[in-house]
């Protein structure tokens, strides 16, 4: 979850890490340091956000090779000495790390009875140890060295290691951790994702695990994997531009984005259906359609915001396509020992591509050689190379934590998916798949509409900013938006919320609404509309504020309500496209209001690579 930059060229490496850390930094935030190598390592590490880094350098830091790394803690607390880089004992090795050594208790035993001495409680710093134990003792290269160690470890990793012996040259080795090797003109680079160096070169390499690359200040580069086997380097353009990672004219990212998804939805959807000739082709999904059609059952893992997504696509899969879904949380289905078949369909939901959770859920879905589908964002990612087949949301670099516009583009996949299954197995009528894709095209532009009620959304927040606790309640394929409206709030604000099925209110949560209880109610649903109707008094009759999200032109429940927010007719499957975007705006406003960092929440890291 941490991030990585690093450069080896002809320029002054200094400007090219310090701009790659605070791109990077929606990766992990508690803490940061850069490491310039010019004859001798200039090492400053800090505390808290890039920001504060660049304000402890008082003079550019002058070097041709640097590396730089942004901290989200797994061992040890956020602090300077736990900070990366974590130099090797004798002070000639310094390593950045983003991952886990699951084994680093074991290995620091080992190397304390050969007399290394810790400075910190990370386990960065005990793989580090051991290569510089490697290197010394066998009186080998740093590159053998690095091989024999990362032999030895257990966990996850994505690394760079620079020596002061080798001072040409900087290796990088991944395993379910990802790094990307960029190749520019005469110089390279290395980083946790390609947002760092797209402003210097689209072209890029995406390591595979237990790969290595050296790189070379002459520009020049090798792989292998870390048993010395010679690896042919694959070269990929990436579509991606400096104005995409920028906040424009918006206060936040998280804003940006969510004004974005009149255009990302689109794009989520752009030729993958057409409503006026009444067909639906997602590519990765026809690949195999026979299979998938025929599926004994899809299981959807995934984890946050994905989840909730996920169980979206059940209700979508099982409504059109009349096939069986379960939905699992990734971290606990490969813990429970799940029962797998060939005849089943995994579907992994990642933006990143790079859950940890989900990946292990899928290695453990191949090997008991299900179909395996990844839904993902990013392109190149860990995900999309290790399932069968899948499909990309096209959502476009997503760099506030809390997720917005990948949640709507991963609905707008799973919704083509299922309208692409349910007219492959004949299960609804043509003239209702007519109906939903005349719908789907419609989208766009009422999510704009949507938007347009944002100082009203604003206004609802200030009523209820000083809040410290939330419900939301919802029914149908609107219960899972009530858990995601509510998760953004948590996430943001800080303010603790619950989403739950209407009418599960009664069972429980009811006993906490009182007059300083805000209760937002999704209430777009016609098939349960007089049940909203009762919840929505229940909640009255016990003092309780209701924010409701209706249908344009519903008067009885607003009636009913302290406050309304309207969004655009549109059939029932294709409501949570809508119906959470003010509830995006309503958790951002209150965020702000707040004064919280709303791209860069207490705790939280926009990729989560660790378990």
């Amino acid at each position: 979850m941490c991030g990585i930059i690093a450069y080896n060229g002809k320029e002054q490496a200094f400007p090219v890490i310090i701009e790659g850390l605070k791109r990077l930094e929606y990766r992990g935030y508690d803490s940061a340091g850069i490491a310039i190598s010019n004859g001798i390592f200039n090492i400053v590490k800090k505390k808290g956000k890039v920001e504060n880094l660049s304000n402890a350098i008082k003079t550019e830091m002058r070097g041709t090779i640097g590396i730089g790394h942004t901290r989200w803690a797994t061992h040890g607390e956020p602090n300077d000495m736990n900070a990366h880089p974590h130099l090797s004992g004798d002070g000639k090795i310094l390593l950045v790390h983003n991952g886990i050594i699951e084994n680093h208790e074991t290995l620091k035993k080992a190397l304390i009875e050969l007399g290394h001495k810790f400075v910190s409680q990370t386990d960065t710093e005990v793989l580090v140890h051991l290569i510089e134990e490697y290197k010394n003792r066998e009186n080998i290269s740093l590159e053998d060295a690095i091989r024999l160690a990362l032999q030895k470890v257990i966990g996850a990793y994505a690394i760079v290691v620079h020596s002061i012996d080798e001072p040409e040259i900087l290796i990088g080795a991944k395993k379910s951790s990802p790094l990307v090797i960029g190749i520019g003109n005469n110089e390279l680079f290395m980083a946790s994702d390609a947002m760092p160096i797209v402003k210097y070169t689209n072209r890029v390499i995406y390591l595979k695990d237990e790969e290595m690359a050296v790189i070379k200040s002459d520009g020049t580069y090798s792989l292998k994997d870390i048993y010395n086997n010679i690896v042919t380097p694959q070269i990929k353009e990436i579509d991606l531009t400096i104005e995409l990672i920028e906040k424009g004219n918006y206060e936040h990212f998280m804003l940006k984005e969510i004004f974005q998804q009149k255009d990302t939805v689109y794009e989520s959807m752009r030729g993958r259906f057409n409503p006026f000739e009444g067909w639906v082709k997602v590519g990765g999904l026809n690949n195999h359609i026979s299979r998938i059609s025929e599926a004994g059952r899809i299981i959807i893992v995934s984890s946050g915001t994905s989840w909730h997504a996920g169980m979206i696509g059940e209700y979508l899969f099982e409504d059109l396509a009349r096939i069986p879904v379960e939905v699992e949380y990734s971290s606990e289905f490969r813990y429970r020992n799940p029962i797998l078949s060939a005849k089943d369909v995994v579907i992994a939901i990642s933006q990143s591509g790079e859950t940890a959770d989900t990946i292990a859920a899928l290695e453990l879905a191949k090997s008991k050689n299900a179909l395996t589908y990844g839904i993902v964002n990013a392109v190149g990612s860990t995900i999309s190379r290790m399932t069968d087949t899948g499909s990309y949301t096209h959502a476009g670099p997503e760099i506030g934590v809390a997720s917005t516009k990948a949640f709507t583009s991963q609905l707008s996949v799973l919704t083509l998916m299922a309208l692409n299954l349910a007219m492959e197995r004949g299960t609804i009528p043509q003239s209702y798949v007519l109906q939903l894709l005349n719908e789907l095209h419609t989208i766009p532009s009422k999510i704009e509409r949507v938007l347009k009620d944002n100082d009203k959304i604003r206004y609802v927040a200030s009523e209820i900013m000083n809040s410290t606790n939330a419900l939301y309640l919802g029914r149908g394929y609107n219960f899972p938006i009530a858990m995601e409206g509510a998760l953004k709030l948590k996430e943001i604000s800080y303010i603790h919320a619950e989403g739950y099925p209407a009418a599960e209110m009664k069972h429980g949560p009811i006993a906490l609404i009182d007059e300083n209880m805000p209760v937002v109610v999704i209430s777009t649903n016609q098939s349960a509309y007089s049940k909203i109707v009762s919840n929505i008094q229940e909640i009255k009759a016990r003092k309780g504020k209701v924010i409701s999200i209706v249908t344009e032109g519903d008067t009885k429940i607003k009636a009913l309500s302290d406050y309304t927010i309207e969004i655009p007719y549109i059939s029932e499957p294709l409501t949570p496209i809508l119906s959470v975007i003010p509830l995006q705006l309503l958790a951002y406003h209150i965020a702000v209001m707040r004064g919280c960092d709303v791209d860069q929440p207490r705790n939280l890291a926009k990729s989560v690579t660790v378990e």
